[in-house]
């Protein structure tokens, strides 16, 4: 690797010369920017769902046209889940490392569609932002990549080898890629992985992601009668589904509401940068008046998100509020996602998780657990020259010192290209920050986020 931590090549050009130049040609790109970020999001391209076959594949072929117009030549990989990867190889000339560049085509849902202000499917300008769903996760990540690569075309620069990898299934677990990691893990053969799928802790604030919780999650139903039965003429004898389901879900909490599982560790500090609890309130847009976990508790906010396991119960099926009908609820489900920190065996938390339910399981019920596949957590190696001249590139860009953060979320792919590729250097950034509302309704991107990490990736790629 002919760079030095100073991020001066052996031409003599340094990061800041390299940002600038990058800068200069991706504002004057912004426009193309803004078309191809529209034209992605118009694609529903949520995987898994029959409705929206076509849409993941238009999204896959979109990106593929993006990359061939930026001199890039990807191949569209039909994998074992269904969905489309892209993959692409320029091979590194002699003495130069090979960057993988990392990003996703597909999408979550959009979810009740009254809840959005606009159209989820059609880029929305507002206040300064780009709306719709993808704009940030994952598809402001992918056409960040395009400007770079279009910056560097005019630059001029010697690249250094580069393998290009779009995935069509993170949103669901990304079985395509884990099954090619371990199959053919040649495709990811590369020195320096840069996976944007994250970003900075603020507008503005340059920031490299250093830990992922993985995930353990399950499924849990309680069964109690063969039907729904008259409250009046059954109610208090007959066992009650939901009731029941509440109890147990209960029993996952302590006294204060945090998360308390037989036989997991749930009292870890975090030891990094703090995550400041009013900032924290704002990110989340906690309520006024409501106090946070972290405020009942012994712990801080960062301990909570990124040191400790956490449960949250993301959904319940059950009878409805609206109308309801005054029967005892015959069945309840709901789906328990459990995040674990690095250091913590994902599997054997699950078993734990598993355990408790059974255990705190009451003799009035049938109580069914269905395991989800597990996600490891990954913590990063923050030491490698690669990671500090990212950082470089990063402060050179937004002329501000780059922060490294932990990340509550979980990105499977991390832990298995750390078993498939172990000497190369991973590093997680990207064009999302908090007022993203990656997930949610009216989902957005700062287009300057988009502009100013493409500028950093370009200003790396050119001087590494």
């Amino acid at each position: 690797m002919n760079t030095t931590t100073s991020g001066r090549d052996s031409s003599g050009n340094t990061l800041t010369a390299a940002a600038d130049r990058a800068r200069e040609l991706i504002t004057n790109d912004m426009e193309t920017v803004k078309a191809q970020l529209a034209h992605l999001i118009s694609f529903a391209s949520v995987h898994d769902e029959p409705s929206t076959v076509d849409d993941c594949a238009g999204a896959a072929e979109a990106a593929r046209e993006f990359f061939a117009e930026a001199g890039f030549d990807l191949t569209a990989r039909q994998t074992v889940d269904g969905s489309i990867t892209l993959l692409g190889h320029r091979p590194a000339p002699e003495g130069r490392p090979t960057v993988l560049l990392y990003s996703h085509h597909d999408v979550q849902p959009a979810g009740d569609v009254s809840e959005w202000t606009a159209d989820p499917w059609t880029l929305d300008e507002r206040d300064g932002r780009w709306y719709g769903r993808g704009t940030a996760d994952c598809k402001g990540n992918v056409v960040m990549h395009l400007a770079a690569l279009r910056a560097l075309a005019t630059m001029g620069v010697d690249l250094p080898g580069l393998r290009i990898v779009v995935e069509g299934s993170e949103e669901r677990g990304g079985a395509d890629l884990d099954h090619l990691l371990r199959t053919e893990p040649e495709l990811f053969a590369s020195d320096v992985i840069l996976i944007a799928d994250v970003g900075n802790v603020a507008v503005g604030k340059p920031t490299l992601v250093t830990t992922l919780r993985g995930t353990a999650d399950v499924d849990v139903r309680v069964d109690t009668l063969a039907g729904p039965v008259h409250s009046g003429m059954f109610g208090g004898a007959a066992p009650d589904a939901l009731a029941t389901l509440i109890r147990l879900l209960d029993s996952l909490r302590d006294g204060d509401g945090n998360t308390s599982i037989d036989g997991l560790d749930c009292t870890a500090r975090w030891e990094g940068n703090p995550y400041d609890a009013e900032t924290f309130r704002s990110d989340a847009g906690v309520l006024d008046d409501v106090a946070l976990m972290s405020e009942v508790s012994d712990a801080s906010v960062a301990d909570l998100t990124w040191a400790r396991p956490a449960l949250i119960v993301t959904g319940i099926d059950c009878p409805p509020a609206t109308n309801p009908v005054n029967a005892i609820p015959s069945t309840a489900t709901a789906h328990l996602n459990l995040r674990v920190p690095p250091g913590m065996d994902p599997q054997a938390a699950q078993d734990a998780l598993v355990a408790h339910l059974k255990a705190h399981s009451p003799a009035s019920a049938k109580v069914t657990v269905t395991r989800d596949i597990v996600a490891k957590p990954f913590s990063a190696n923050v030491d490698g020259a690669a990671v500090q001249h990212l950082q470089d590139a990063l402060t050179a860009s937004y002329r501000e010192e780059t922060v490294h953060t932990g990340e509550g979320a979980s990105i499977p792919l991390c832990a298995g290209l750390t078993e498939a590729v172990p000497d190369a250097d991973i590093i997680l950034f990207g064009v999302e920050e908090p007022q993203c509302r990656i997930h949610s309704a009216d989902e957005s991107v700062d287009p300057n986020e988009i502009r100013d990490i493409a500028v950093a990736e370009a200003a790396f790629l050119a001087t590494i």
